[in-house]
Protein backbone atom coordinates (compact mmCIF):
# COMPACT_ATOMS: atom_id res chain seq x y z
CA UNK A 1 0.00 0.00 0.00
CA UNK A 2 1.41 3.61 -0.84
CA UNK A 3 0.72 6.46 1.56
CA UNK A 4 1.06 10.27 0.44
CA UNK A 5 0.69 12.96 1.81
CA UNK A 6 -3.20 13.51 1.39
CA UNK A 7 -3.25 9.74 3.19
CA UNK A 8 -1.34 10.63 6.25
CA UNK A 9 -3.51 14.20 6.62
CA UNK A 10 -6.59 11.73 6.07
CA UNK A 11 -5.81 9.88 9.25
CA UNK A 12 -4.83 12.54 10.83
CA UNK A 13 -7.87 14.29 10.90
CA UNK A 14 -9.71 10.79 11.84
CA UNK A 15 -7.98 10.60 15.42
CA UNK A 16 -9.07 14.63 15.17
CA UNK A 17 -5.22 15.74 14.89
CA UNK A 18 -5.66 18.40 12.31
CA UNK A 19 -8.74 20.14 11.09
CA UNK A 20 -10.08 19.93 7.91
CA UNK A 21 -9.30 22.99 6.44
CA UNK A 22 -5.46 21.81 7.34
CA UNK A 23 -3.27 21.96 3.75
CA UNK A 24 -1.26 18.98 2.48
CA UNK A 25 1.60 21.25 2.16
CA UNK A 26 1.65 21.17 6.15
CA UNK A 27 2.41 17.54 6.20
CA UNK A 28 6.38 17.74 5.27
CA UNK A 29 9.21 14.99 5.85
CA UNK A 30 7.09 11.73 4.66
CA UNK A 31 9.05 8.53 4.73
CA UNK A 32 7.24 5.42 4.18
CA UNK A 33 8.25 1.83 4.62
CA UNK A 34 6.93 -1.70 4.20
CA UNK A 35 8.20 -4.11 7.38
CA UNK A 36 5.77 -6.14 5.81
CA UNK A 37 3.28 -7.15 2.77
CA UNK A 38 0.47 -6.56 4.88
CA UNK A 39 1.84 -3.59 7.05
CA UNK A 40 3.06 0.18 5.66
CA UNK A 41 4.78 2.66 7.70
CA UNK A 42 4.89 6.46 7.21
CA UNK A 43 6.83 8.95 9.31
CA UNK A 44 6.02 12.51 8.82
CA UNK A 45 5.71 16.09 10.33
CA UNK A 46 3.19 17.91 10.92
CA UNK A 47 2.75 21.49 12.90
CA UNK A 48 6.48 20.71 14.33
CA UNK A 49 5.43 17.42 15.89
CA UNK A 50 6.37 13.73 14.21
CA UNK A 51 3.97 11.00 13.85
CA UNK A 52 3.89 7.14 12.94
CA UNK A 53 1.03 5.93 10.64
CA UNK A 54 0.80 2.76 10.87
CA UNK A 55 -1.79 0.79 8.47
CA UNK A 56 -2.40 -3.12 8.77
CA UNK A 57 -4.89 -5.77 8.24
CA UNK A 58 -3.34 -8.54 11.02
CA UNK A 59 -2.86 -6.00 14.34
CA UNK A 60 -6.21 -5.92 15.81
CA UNK A 61 -5.31 -3.40 18.17
CA UNK A 62 -2.22 -4.89 19.34
CA UNK A 63 0.25 -2.05 20.56
CA UNK A 64 2.42 -4.13 21.33
CA UNK A 65 2.66 -5.64 18.24
CA UNK A 66 3.06 -2.75 16.33
CA UNK A 67 5.82 -1.09 18.24
CA UNK A 68 7.73 -3.89 17.67
CA UNK A 69 7.35 -3.00 13.74
CA UNK A 70 8.75 0.95 14.83
CA UNK A 71 11.74 -0.07 17.00
CA UNK A 72 13.23 -1.95 14.06
CA UNK A 73 12.72 1.56 11.81
CA UNK A 74 13.71 3.60 14.77
CA UNK A 75 15.65 2.07 17.48
CA UNK A 76 14.64 3.82 21.15
CA UNK A 77 12.17 5.38 19.79
CA UNK A 78 9.36 7.29 22.45
CA UNK A 79 5.70 8.15 22.25
CA UNK A 80 2.22 6.64 22.75
CA UNK A 81 -0.32 5.41 20.68
CA UNK A 82 -3.03 7.92 19.83
CA UNK A 83 -6.92 6.07 21.26
CA UNK A 84 -9.83 5.98 18.83
CA UNK A 85 -11.45 9.25 19.33
CA UNK A 86 -14.78 7.39 18.09
CA UNK A 87 -15.03 5.13 21.20
CA UNK A 88 -16.79 6.19 23.94
CA UNK A 89 -16.56 3.33 26.48
CA UNK A 90 -13.00 0.65 25.53
CA UNK A 91 -10.27 2.50 24.53
CA UNK A 92 -8.87 1.04 21.58
CA UNK A 93 -6.27 2.47 18.96
CA UNK A 94 -7.30 1.62 15.30
CA UNK A 95 -9.48 3.28 12.86
CA UNK A 96 -11.25 2.35 9.26
CA UNK A 97 -8.96 3.48 6.63
CA UNK A 98 -9.76 1.99 2.71
CA UNK A 99 -10.44 -1.28 4.00
CA UNK A 100 -7.88 -1.79 6.70
CA UNK A 101 -6.83 -0.24 10.21
CA UNK A 102 -5.20 2.45 10.76
CA UNK A 103 -3.28 3.92 13.92
CA UNK A 104 -1.41 6.43 14.86
CA UNK A 105 2.10 7.12 17.14
CA UNK A 106 2.70 10.35 18.59
CA UNK A 107 6.56 10.45 19.39
CA UNK A 108 8.05 12.23 21.92
CA UNK A 109 9.98 15.11 21.24
CA UNK A 110 12.98 15.09 23.12
CA UNK A 111 15.03 18.12 23.11
CA UNK A 112 19.19 18.58 22.83
CA UNK A 113 21.10 21.53 22.26
CA UNK A 114 21.61 22.28 19.10
CA UNK A 115 25.33 21.34 18.43
CA UNK A 116 24.89 18.75 20.37
CA UNK A 117 22.24 17.20 17.83
CA UNK A 118 23.85 18.24 15.00
CA UNK A 119 27.34 16.36 15.87
CA UNK A 120 24.94 13.46 16.76
CA UNK A 121 23.33 12.94 13.57
CA UNK A 122 26.46 13.87 11.35
CA UNK A 123 29.26 12.17 13.81
CA UNK A 124 32.50 13.16 11.22
CA UNK A 125 32.33 16.48 11.75
CA UNK A 126 33.31 17.55 15.57
CA UNK A 127 31.03 19.70 17.86
CA UNK A 128 33.15 22.54 18.36
CA UNK A 129 32.99 22.80 14.26
CA UNK A 130 29.25 22.78 14.45
CA UNK A 131 29.48 25.79 16.83
CA UNK A 132 31.45 27.52 14.30
CA UNK A 133 29.11 26.73 11.43
CA UNK A 134 26.18 27.75 13.24
CA UNK A 135 27.66 31.26 14.21
CA UNK A 136 28.41 31.62 10.78
CA UNK A 137 25.34 31.57 9.98
CA UNK A 138 24.92 27.50 7.80
CA UNK A 139 22.55 25.81 10.08
CA UNK A 140 18.63 26.96 10.13
CA UNK A 141 15.92 25.50 12.30
CA UNK A 142 12.58 25.48 10.80
CA UNK A 143 13.69 27.75 8.21
CA UNK A 144 15.51 30.53 10.25
CA UNK A 145 18.66 30.98 10.82
CA UNK A 146 19.78 29.16 14.01
CA UNK A 147 20.14 31.44 16.94
CA UNK A 148 22.82 29.99 18.86
CA UNK A 149 24.90 26.41 19.51
CA UNK A 150 22.74 26.37 22.87
CA UNK A 151 19.41 26.69 21.25
CA UNK A 152 16.98 23.18 22.14
CA UNK A 153 15.97 21.35 18.94
CA UNK A 154 14.14 18.10 18.97
CA UNK A 155 13.45 15.91 16.02
CA UNK A 156 10.28 18.19 15.52
CA UNK A 157 12.01 20.59 14.20
CA UNK A 158 13.67 20.77 11.21
CA UNK A 159 17.49 21.57 10.96
CA UNK A 160 19.17 21.97 7.97
CA UNK A 161 22.62 22.49 6.92
CA UNK A 162 24.48 24.74 3.99
CA UNK A 163 27.82 24.47 4.26
CA UNK A 164 30.13 26.61 1.69
CA UNK A 165 31.74 24.88 -1.14
CA UNK A 166 35.56 24.23 -0.52
CA UNK A 167 38.06 26.85 -2.36
CA UNK A 168 39.58 24.75 -4.81
CA UNK A 169 43.66 25.36 -4.68
CA UNK A 170 44.24 22.58 -7.24
CA UNK A 171 46.40 25.48 -9.11
CA UNK A 172 48.69 27.19 -6.46
CA UNK A 173 51.73 25.73 -5.92
CA UNK A 174 55.07 26.01 -4.05
CA UNK A 175 58.66 25.83 -4.71
CA UNK A 176 59.77 22.55 -3.98
CA UNK A 177 63.46 22.20 -3.35
CA UNK A 178 63.13 18.19 -3.21
CA UNK A 179 60.70 15.23 -3.29
CA UNK A 180 61.06 11.61 -3.10
CA UNK A 181 59.03 8.90 -2.14
CA UNK A 182 58.86 9.74 1.34
CA UNK A 183 59.15 13.13 1.81
CA UNK A 184 58.84 16.58 0.52
CA UNK A 185 60.46 20.09 0.92
CA UNK A 186 59.54 23.18 0.10
CA UNK A 187 60.14 26.96 0.25
CA UNK A 188 57.65 28.47 2.00
CA UNK A 189 57.04 32.38 1.17
CA UNK A 190 56.13 34.86 3.59
CA UNK A 191 51.95 35.01 4.22
CA UNK A 192 51.58 31.35 3.81
CA UNK A 193 50.24 29.32 6.75
CA UNK A 194 51.56 26.01 7.24
CA UNK A 195 48.11 24.81 7.97
CA UNK A 196 44.59 26.34 8.34
CA UNK A 197 43.46 27.41 11.67
CA UNK A 198 40.14 25.89 11.67
CA UNK A 199 37.34 25.00 9.50
CA UNK A 200 36.05 28.79 9.16
CA UNK A 201 39.66 29.57 7.61
CA UNK A 202 39.78 29.35 3.88
CA UNK A 203 42.84 30.12 2.28
CA UNK A 204 45.79 28.64 0.90
CA UNK A 205 48.24 26.61 2.71
CA UNK A 206 51.35 24.37 2.55
CA UNK A 207 49.13 21.50 3.84
CA UNK A 208 46.97 21.88 1.13
CA UNK A 209 49.71 21.29 -1.40
CA UNK A 210 51.32 18.71 0.91
CA UNK A 211 47.97 17.09 0.48
CA UNK A 212 48.64 16.16 -3.32
CA UNK A 213 51.55 14.44 -2.26
CA UNK A 214 50.85 12.68 1.05
CA UNK A 215 49.25 9.33 2.50
CA UNK A 216 49.48 10.78 6.10
CA UNK A 217 47.12 12.86 7.76
CA UNK A 218 44.37 13.20 4.60
CA UNK A 219 41.57 13.19 6.81
CA UNK A 220 42.77 16.32 8.80
CA UNK A 221 43.62 19.79 8.06
CA UNK A 222 47.19 18.98 8.49
CA UNK A 223 48.41 16.41 5.23
CA UNK A 224 51.94 15.68 5.45
CA UNK A 225 52.99 18.33 8.30
CA UNK A 226 55.39 17.20 10.93
CA UNK A 227 56.65 21.02 11.64
CA UNK A 228 55.32 24.34 11.22
CA UNK A 229 56.47 27.76 10.24
CA UNK A 230 54.55 31.07 11.70
CA UNK A 231 52.93 32.68 8.21
CA UNK A 232 55.46 35.23 8.28
CA UNK A 233 58.17 33.63 8.38
CA UNK A 234 59.71 32.33 5.31
CA UNK A 235 61.78 29.28 4.33
CA UNK A 236 62.04 25.27 4.54
CA UNK A 237 59.38 22.93 5.58
CA UNK A 238 59.76 19.57 5.33
CA UNK A 239 56.33 16.96 4.82
CA UNK A 240 56.06 13.43 5.21
CA UNK A 241 54.65 11.38 2.52
CA UNK A 242 53.31 8.14 4.47
CA UNK A 243 52.85 7.81 7.75
CA UNK A 244 56.31 5.93 8.63
CA UNK A 245 58.03 8.92 7.59
CA UNK A 246 56.08 11.02 9.56
CA UNK A 247 57.41 8.89 12.38
CA UNK A 248 61.09 9.70 12.12
CA UNK A 249 60.32 13.12 11.02
CA UNK A 250 58.40 13.69 14.47
CA UNK A 251 60.86 11.85 16.77
CA UNK A 252 63.53 13.86 15.44
CA UNK A 253 62.02 16.95 15.77
CA UNK A 254 60.80 16.05 19.80
CA UNK A 255 64.26 14.78 20.22
CA UNK A 256 65.56 17.81 18.91
CA UNK A 257 68.00 15.99 16.77
CA UNK A 258 66.48 18.08 13.39
CA UNK A 259 68.98 21.17 13.18
CA UNK A 260 67.09 24.25 12.12
CA UNK A 261 69.20 27.51 11.08
CA UNK A 262 67.49 30.45 10.59
CA UNK A 263 69.02 33.82 8.94
CA UNK A 264 67.00 37.06 10.48
CA UNK A 265 68.29 40.85 10.62
CA UNK A 266 67.47 42.69 13.96
CA UNK A 267 67.01 46.53 14.66
CA UNK A 268 69.80 46.84 16.35
CA UNK A 269 73.46 46.43 17.37
CA UNK A 270 74.03 43.35 19.54
CA UNK A 271 76.34 43.13 22.67
CA UNK A 272 77.64 39.57 22.61
CA UNK A 273 78.60 38.66 18.89
CA UNK A 274 77.82 34.96 19.47
CA UNK A 275 76.06 33.21 22.70
CA UNK A 276 73.57 30.93 23.46
CA UNK A 277 69.96 32.70 25.28
CA UNK A 278 68.32 29.82 27.79
CA UNK A 279 65.67 32.17 28.81
CA UNK A 280 61.68 30.15 29.68
CA UNK A 281 59.41 31.59 27.74
CA UNK A 282 54.95 31.66 28.48
CA UNK A 283 51.82 33.53 26.81
CA UNK A 284 51.58 36.36 27.84
CA UNK A 285 48.07 36.81 29.82
CA UNK A 286 47.73 40.26 28.85
CA UNK A 287 47.72 39.72 25.63
CA UNK A 288 46.84 36.22 25.15
CA UNK A 289 48.06 36.00 21.32
CA UNK A 290 51.90 36.83 22.36
CA UNK A 291 54.55 35.41 24.40
CA UNK A 292 57.36 37.00 26.42
CA UNK A 293 60.13 35.37 28.53
CA UNK A 294 59.06 34.83 31.81
CA UNK A 295 60.35 32.35 35.04
CA UNK A 296 57.09 29.95 35.08
CA UNK A 297 57.29 29.73 31.53
CA UNK A 298 58.89 26.30 29.32
CA UNK A 299 62.44 26.23 28.96
CA UNK A 300 63.63 27.65 25.10
CA UNK A 301 67.44 27.82 24.61
CA UNK A 302 68.44 29.60 20.99
CA UNK A 303 72.12 29.93 19.57
CA UNK A 304 72.77 32.97 17.64
CA UNK A 305 75.73 33.95 16.07
CA UNK A 306 76.38 37.82 14.51
CA UNK A 307 77.56 37.65 10.48
CA UNK A 308 77.19 41.49 9.96
CA UNK A 309 76.29 44.54 11.58
CA UNK A 310 75.06 47.32 8.85
CA UNK A 311 73.59 50.68 9.61
CA UNK A 312 72.03 50.23 12.90
CA UNK A 313 70.93 46.37 11.83
CA UNK A 314 72.58 42.82 12.43
CA UNK A 315 72.60 40.28 10.20
CA UNK A 316 72.55 36.94 12.58
CA UNK A 317 72.71 33.14 12.37
CA UNK A 318 69.87 31.73 14.95
CA UNK A 319 69.66 27.98 16.17
CA UNK A 320 66.76 26.85 17.98
CA UNK A 321 67.46 23.94 20.66
CA UNK A 322 63.99 24.67 21.12
CA UNK A 323 60.58 24.36 19.02
CA UNK A 324 58.53 27.18 21.39
CA UNK A 325 55.87 29.20 19.74
CA UNK A 326 57.67 32.67 18.87
CA UNK A 327 60.92 31.41 20.32
CA UNK A 328 63.35 33.47 18.18
CA UNK A 329 61.13 36.38 18.14
CA UNK A 330 60.86 36.77 21.86
CA UNK A 331 64.40 36.38 22.67
CA UNK A 332 65.34 38.77 19.82
CA UNK A 333 63.26 41.30 22.05
CA UNK A 334 64.31 40.67 25.08
CA UNK A 335 67.85 41.10 23.81
CA UNK A 336 66.13 44.84 22.77
CA UNK A 337 67.32 43.88 19.16
CA UNK A 338 63.68 42.90 18.01
CA UNK A 339 63.71 41.46 14.51
CA UNK A 340 63.39 43.93 11.42
CA UNK A 341 59.15 44.09 10.39
CA UNK A 342 57.56 42.01 13.06
CA UNK A 343 54.22 43.59 13.30
CA UNK A 344 54.00 41.91 16.91
CA UNK A 345 57.28 42.24 18.50
CA UNK A 346 58.56 45.51 16.91
CA UNK A 347 58.28 48.01 13.95
CA UNK A 348 56.37 46.46 10.97
CA UNK A 349 58.31 46.86 7.92
CA UNK A 350 57.72 45.33 4.01
CA UNK A 351 57.87 41.75 5.74
CA UNK A 352 59.44 39.96 8.49
CA UNK A 353 63.15 39.34 8.31
CA UNK A 354 63.32 36.41 9.64
CA UNK A 355 63.84 33.16 7.15
CA UNK A 356 63.94 29.23 7.55
CA UNK A 357 67.59 29.38 5.88
CA UNK A 358 68.91 25.51 6.57
CA UNK A 359 67.31 21.88 8.13
CA UNK A 360 69.25 18.98 8.73
CA UNK A 361 67.65 15.94 9.43
CA UNK A 362 67.81 12.32 8.40
CA UNK A 363 65.28 10.78 5.77
CA UNK A 364 64.35 7.17 4.95
CA UNK A 365 65.70 5.11 4.94
CA UNK A 366 68.33 6.63 6.80
CA UNK A 367 70.61 9.59 4.85
CA UNK A 368 71.38 12.53 6.81
CA UNK A 369 70.69 15.71 4.60
CA UNK A 370 71.19 19.51 4.81
CA UNK A 371 68.26 20.81 2.90
CA UNK A 372 69.04 24.37 1.96
CA UNK A 373 65.77 27.78 1.13
CA UNK A 374 67.46 30.54 -0.87
CA UNK A 375 68.22 33.88 0.72
CA UNK A 376 64.86 35.82 -0.19
CA UNK A 377 66.10 39.05 -2.22
CA UNK A 378 64.94 41.52 0.69
CA UNK A 379 67.60 40.75 3.15
CA UNK A 380 70.57 40.86 0.02
CA UNK A 381 68.92 44.23 -0.32
CA UNK A 382 70.23 45.39 3.42
CA UNK A 383 72.89 43.80 3.31
CA UNK A 384 74.11 43.37 -0.31
CA UNK A 385 77.66 42.77 0.57
CA UNK A 386 77.20 39.84 3.03
CA UNK A 387 74.64 37.76 1.30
Amino acid sequence: MKIAAGDALAILQKFAKADLDVRLREIDQLKVSHPTDYTTVAGFRFKKQLYYAIVDTTAEDDTSYLLNYLHEIAPGIKGEFAPNPTEDSLVSYGVPFKGKEAYLFVIAATKKRLDVYLSEHYPDISRSTWQKYIKAGYVTVDGEPAISPKQDVSSANKVAVALPEATDYTSHTLPVIYLDDAVIVVNKPIGVLTHSKGVMHDEFTVADFFKRYTDYGTETNRPGIVHRLDRDTSGIIIGARSPEAALLLQKQFADRKAKKTYLAILDGILKEKEATIDLPIARNPSLPSTFRVDPKGKSAVTKYKVLAELNGKSLVSLSPQTGRTHQLRVHMLYLRAPIHGDRVYGKKADRLYLHAHQLEITIPPNNRTTFVAPVPAEFKTLFPDNL
